[in-house]
């Protein structure tokens, strides 16, 4: 897939919760694990960053 046709969506293949880690590891051409373990060291601190992330990522990326 060329990069300017790229569309950023949550992944419905390659998901655990709502697949916003995998769509992300798509879009970027990562593997979801960095993007699980980013959000997963975001909860630490009290888990408000990185589950307000999550959730607002949920709602505003659409599904494929």
């Amino acid at each position: 897939m060329n990069a300017s046709t790229r569309v950023l969506r949550r992944s419905r293949r390659n998901r655990i919760f709502a697949g916003v880690c995998g769509g992300l590891g798509e879009f970027f051409g990562l593997s979801p694990f960095w993007f699980r373990l980013a959000f997963l060291i975001a909860l630490i601190p009290g888990g408000v960053p990185g589950f307000l992330v999550y959730l607002i990522a949920w709602i505003i990326i659409p599904s494929e």
